[in-house]
Formats: C-alpha cells, structure tokens, sequence
C-alpha cells in the first residue's frame, strides 16, 4: 500500500470506511434515509458557517461546478471568470457549454488576486450575471481570499459561483460572512472520504436566479433545480450513492469534533514551505500559499517523473506532479484533511531527502529535521 501525500484524494480514517460498509437500506423508499440526508446537509452548512442551503450531489467534484454554472447561465449572459490558475480558467468552459460569454480576468498566476486591482476593474465594467472564483487553485497552491473578493463582487451586484473543493476544512470558510452564492466542495480533499461526491450551498439569491430563468436548464444531472421539493415530497431526483453519503456523513462527523483543524492545516502548511526554502528548493508561488498544498519547483537536472517515481516505488508515497503547463515543472505535496500530520508529513520530507540524495541533488539542510523544527516551534 502507498500513502497517499497527494492533494487529493487523500487518507481515508478506518471509521470512514467502515461507515460505508453499513447495510444499505432502498435510498428512494426509506425515509430514514431522507432524514438522514437532510441532516448531514444541514450538518454541513453549519461546518460552512452559512444558513444556505446544502444539497449532496452524487458524482465527484467537478459535477458541483458544473451544475451552477448549468444552472445559473442561459444564452448570451456575461459571466466574469476570475482565472489565475488553470481551474481558475476551466470555469471558462463550463460558461460556454451552456451558451454563456465568460469574459477572463486573467492576472499573474504566482500571486493571489488582488482586490484593489480587481475593484478597478470592475468600476468600468461590471455589467455580469455572475462571477466564479477558485478558492484553492490547487495544481498551482494558489489561495484566493474568499472573504474580500466575495463581498466586493456583491458590492456590483454580482453573483459569485465558489470552488473550494481543495481549501474549505484546510482554510477557513464562513460563507454567509463571504456573501458566497454557491459555495462547491468535493469529499476527496481536506473532508477526507473517497471520491465521487460534490456538495454546493445554495443562496437564496441564487435560488430566485434559478427560478427567474426565461430558458430551461440544459441537463438534468447537472442541475440544482431538480433537487427543489425532494424533502417534503421524500422522493429524490435520482437514486442515491447512500454507502458513498454514510461515508460522507462520518467524515463531516471527525471535521465537527476536530477543534484544532485550522491551526494544525497552517502550521503544517508553514513548516512544509520553511523545510523547502530552507533546503534550497523553490516554491514555484510567489505569495499567496495554502495551507492544503505546497508546491515546488522540479530542480535543474532532473525530472518531475524521477522524484515520482523514486518516492513512489522506493518509499511507497505517492507525491503528485500538475496539470497543462505546469506538467513536468513542479512536484505537489498534498498536506489537507487526514494528510495533516506530524507523522506521515515527517515520513514524507524523509523520504523526500533521500530522493534528492539519490537523483544527485545537494540540499542545504535536511528536510526532516527542518520541518520538525518548525512543526516543533
């Protein structure tokens, strides 16, 4: 077996598993089964810190942007798509599919996006029925502030579509204080169940978006709308994933009892990046780091597949490398959910320091012992 060190999927805790090893009951028929579900989405906006609500989607993450874009856009509406990373972009593709024009406010991709910078931009044109935003960016580490960016776009009258499928749980998310209108996050990140589910919360704003609509929705799985009604008529709109939901459940279960999760994502975060620096690797960002995923420059001389390969048959940890054009340039050490811990995190800078040794490159301190320091200060 591997331990999985990549940002997403991460470590599943044996409770997690053995919840979704329970006996299945006929999700369409068992109203204990809807109960159930209205009670974990509930569970889970109050974890969001928002009374929006919640709705579980079954199908992994990207099926939970997809479906507010599906749901939010008609033909020939203008949609800012804030891109300074490479899902930051994607939103792109979802806007055009269902006949929206997305307009890229496309900035420096080693940085956060600037609030001043965008306020500017959005003082001569602003005239868009929503924007989306990436939270976590996660092929690059990038972390967009939420809390201000959010807000400034209400401030125009803009709707903000939110995928934080890789920083909610690892960074902190208050969706009502962010005036966030759909919210997206995904089970196999910093929650740390397998994948194959999406949950979004929904605003009312939204919602009368939705309702207001002058076209039919262009889907039906990816389609916020369908849901409307299931709890007071106890019927969903499709069958399901009730082992995938038990699974689910339990691990909002370990988040909501886990205190000191924020504290441990940042402190992990910081000691992954000081042990790097100090070693003498780069991080491939500039300012803006989250504390779910570091992100590295692959040194000169070698490849991003040797450190792979090496991490992976030699010490049986799975690192990650990135996405487009990124490929090949920067190695990912996923340090959210389960993955936030001294232990397997201090395997893991071991074991990174004798890939190094044997692929030829010469650090300037040991990685184990320099984030030990720092997760010990």
């Amino acid at each position: 077996m591997y331990k999985i060190m990549t940002p997403g999927p991460t470590q599943v805790k044996e409770n997690i598993r053995l919840a979704r090893a329970e006996a299945c009951t006929n999700p369409d028929l068992d109203e204990t089964f809807t109960e159930f579900y209205k009670e974990t989405c509930q569970l889970v906006s109050r974890l969001l810190c928002t009374e929006n609500e919640t709705l579980i989607l079954g199908g992994e993450g990207i099926l939970g942007l997809e479906a507010a874009c599906a749901s939010l856009t008609e033909p020939g509406d203008r949609v800012l798509v804030l891109d300074n990373g490479i899902f930051g972009r994607g939103f792109g593709d979802f806007v055009s599919m269902y006949g929206g024009v997305p307009r890229l406010y496309t900035v420096d991709g080693k940085n956060p996006i600037a609030p001043q910078a965008l306020e500017m931009f959005l003082e001569k044109d602003h005239d868009y029925k929503y924007a989306t935003l990436v939270h976590c960016d996660t092929p690059s580490g990038i972390l967009n502030d939420i809390s201000v960016l959010c807000p400034l776009l209400a401030r125009y009258g803009i709707l903000t579509v939110v995928d934080s499928v890789s920083a909610m749980f690892g960074e902190e998310v208050r969706v009502d204080d962010a005036q966030v209108d759909i919210l997206c996050g995904g089970s196999q990140k910093a929650v740390s169940a397998p994948p194959g589910l999406t949950f979004v919360t929904i605003s009312d704003r939204a919602k009368k978006v939705m309702a207001d609509r002058k076209t039919p929705i262009a889907s039906f799985y990816a389609n916020l709308r369908v849901f409307e009604g299931y709890y007071e008529t106890k019927w969903f709109p499709y069958t399901m994933p009730i082992s995938d939901i038990y699974g689910l459940r339990t691990a909002f279960d370990n988040i909501a009892m886990d205190g000191g999760m924020l504290t441990r994502h940042a402190k992990i975060g910081k000691a992954c990046r000081s042990a790097l620096q100090e070693a003498g690797l780069k991080l491939y960002l500039e300012s803006g780091y989250s504390n779910t995923v570091t992100v590295f420059e692959v040194p000169e001389g070698i490849t991003a597949r040797n450190i792979l390969d090496i991490m992976r048959e030699e010490h049986k940890i799975m690192l990650a490398g990135s996405l487009e054009e990124l490929d090949g340039q920067v190695i990912r050490i996923g340090h959210m959910g389960s993955n936030a811990n001294v232990k397997d995190m201090s395997e893991t800078m071991e074991a990174l320091d004798l890939t190094m040794e044997k692929l030829g490159v010469k650090l300037n301190a040991s990685l184990k012992e320099r984030f030990c320091k720092w997760v010990g200060d």
